[in-house]
């Protein structure tokens, strides 16, 4: 027998939305995908028999995701298929709250691109445990595991995690200094500042998923890619001129960004990682138009682990 959702299972799925976007997005890097798991979340919400669900949040939870872990695993080819560095997919973030830096570490650029290294049991596993604080036999039941094979998965993540990905105290208004000082030397061409504010083994990925031109491999040292970067306001990219081109500062993926714009369009991305004296060791350019748009739209999303 099909349950017709009323107005309170509505409010309720409502009321979890966020929670359930939130899990999604970290397990699947990318915000569409992360919203048509949260659709068929919904799906499924309206059919269940409800009066046998004691705890909706546990219940929508399990169920986004094991369909965020169907799906991770039907879209790995892709990625593996991909042209040039595959990036998560950026998005707009409000942090604020009490959380906010742990939440925020755990959707950073930097972390979505360590996941991606995880098989798709690892990773759900991972981010059900250490970021969403579940259960091991609840996480068995929402991946469809034994709490064995939960445990051991968890273990294996956490090491390659940690390995992968060192902690550190991130003291959020100093990257958000050195991300103004950055901004402010890339736009107006001073290689010398960008020099300073780099790490000497700065690493930049460049996604542009083959639709628009962009570093294949890795650019790797302070020189070059600040060089990179200081030419922003004397070429022409992705046929928009200097003189039409904006930047502004925002807050993607929990941390301080850029969004690069041209007339009608947004064009780029950037994020940073940070090492623990704020220099920046890592820079994520996303530019494939196929990744902008929860950009685009401009809504900024809480990715609240609450």
């Amino acid at each position: 027998m099909t349950h017709l959702p009323t107005d309170l299972d509505q409010q309720v799925f409502h009321q979890h939305r966020n929670l359930l976007f939130s899990v999604a997005y970290r397990v699947l890097g990318t915000a569409a995908d992360a919203e048509d798991a949260v659709q068929d979340a919904w799906i499924r919400w309206s059919a269940a028999d409800r009066s046998q669900v004691a705890d909706p949040k546990a219940y929508l939870t399990r169920i986004v995701s094991n369909l965020a872990l169907e799906r991770l695993r039907s879209t790995r080819h892709k990625r593996e298929t991909y042209v040039g560095p595959w990036l998560p997919e950026p998005i707009l973030t409000s942090g604020d709250t009490a959380e906010a830096v742990t939440d925020a570490e755990s959707v950073s650029m930097a972390m979505l691109v360590v996941l991606e290294t995880l098989s798709p049991l690892e990773r759900a596993v991972f981010v059900l445990r250490e970021v969403f604080d579940f259960s091991y036999a609840e996480i068995a039941e929402a991946v469809e595991r034994s709490e064995p094979a939960v445990r051991q998965a968890a273990h294996r993540a956490r090491e390659h995690v940690r390995a992968r990905r060192p902690r550190f105290a991130a003291d959020r208004s100093r990257q958000r200094e050195v991300t103004e000082r950055f901004f402010a030397a890339a736009t107006g061409g001073d290689i010398n500042t960008l020099m300073e504010l780099l790490s000497p083994d700065v690493t930049l990925w460049t996604d542009g998923g083959g639709k628009v031109r962009q570093a294949l491999r890795p650019v790797v040292g302070a020189a070059t890619v600040a060089a990179w970067f200081a030419a922003i306001g004397t070429v022409t990219y992705q046929g928009v001129e200097p003189a039409d081109m904006n930047a502004e500062l925002v807050e993607i993926n929990g941390g301080p960004g850029i969004v690069f714009s041209g007339p009608g369009r947004v064009i780029a991305t950037v994020t940073f990682d940070f090492d623990a004296g704020s220099r920046i060791t890592a820079v994520h350019n996303v530019a494939n138009p196929d990744k902008l748009q929860a950009i685009t739209d401009g809504a900024a999303h809480d990715l609240g682990t609450r």
